[in-house]
């Protein structure tokens, strides 16, 4: 059997995928039944337990499909980047409403009606896909209607197909952002994490994890003496890490450091990541 990444593929030694069906071995094999993702933001763990690790998250209004349902618990698959995990049973909603818009601000307030002085009702990430079924003014401020009858700012959302022509832009959005480890979304996020997102808003989906960008996205480069010929965009990797060069000298990355996305020189970087992690492994342009 073909060796296959199983934070990319859905198998068990008892359960499978059925489209993995002649390539890895497991006890049963079914077809995925398709989901979607109805909470703000979900964590999608290594295991089927409270206490398991969070190795990414899913946002609201994401496809998924979903080979068990157990004790409390999905083992799903998220369609847009492949990854597999499990999250509990009460995030998950049907395809009912296809999506017409994303959210295009690191973070938003829905309202339960078209008012900003209610109460919110929720909030959304980033990257968020939502139906939006009508309009409405108050005050001056415009507002898109959900099917759920919920609102949320018009100008803080675009057309689905609309994409920004600058990734490392909508990176710099997230600046001050809260780092945390497996956060995919604009509440907390991780260095891989801000990759992924920036990169699908500017049409670009890459994968989650920064081994998997590392070995993925764009073309490896080779810097030269200092470090010199990076240029904005350019991506560097060190064991388990990933920046953005947003010139030829400086970076922004969420990072373990200040526990925030963050500006920082590269040349710094390299000097106080070095004596914990070692040097850049590798740099690639998107």
């Amino acid at each position: 059997m073909t060796a296959r990444d199983a934070r990319l593929h859905a198998f068990r030694a008892d359960l499978a995928d059925a489209r993995l069906k002649g390539e890895v071995s497991a006890d049963r094999f079914v077809p995925g039944q398709p989901a979607r993702i109805s909470v703000s933001v979900a964590d999608i763990r290594k295991a089927p337990s409270w206490d398991a690790g969070v190795n990414t998250q899913a946002l609201f209004g994401e496809d998924v499909l979903v080979f068990e349902e157990k004790e409390g618990w999905a083992w799903i698959q998220v369609e847009r980047d492949g990854y597999v995990g499990y999250v509990t049973d009460t995030v998950l909603g049907a395809r009912d409403h296809p999506p017409t818009h994303t959210v295009s601000v690191p973070r938003t307030f829905l309202y339960p009606g078209p008012d900003l002085r209610f109460p919110i009702s929720g909030q959304l990430s980033m990257g968020s896909a939502v139906t939006v079924t009508g309009a409405a003014e108050t005050r001056g401020t415009h507002y898109a209607l959900l099917p759920s009858g919920q609102a949320v700012i018009a100008g803080h959302l675009r057309p689905i197909a609309d994409k920004s022509a600058d990734y490392v832009s909508v990176a710099e959005t997230f600046l001050g952002t809260p780092y945390l480890w497996g956060g995919a979304s604009g509440f907390g996020i991780d260095c891989s994490g801000l990759v992924q997102l920036a990169m699908r808003m500017a049409g670009k989906d890459v994968l989650r994890d920064s081994d998997m960008q590392a070995a993925t996205i764009g073309e490896p480069l080779e810097p030269g003496p200092d470090f010199s010929g990076l240029c904005r965009g350019d991506l560097v990797f060190w064991k388990g890490h990933v920046a953005i060069m947003t010139d030829a000298e400086t970076m922004i990355h969420a990072n373990g450091h200040t526990m925030l996305v963050s500006r920082e020189g590269l040349k710094d970087a390299i000097a106080r990541i070095g004596y914990l992690y070692g040097g850049p492994t590798g740099f690639r342009r998107p």
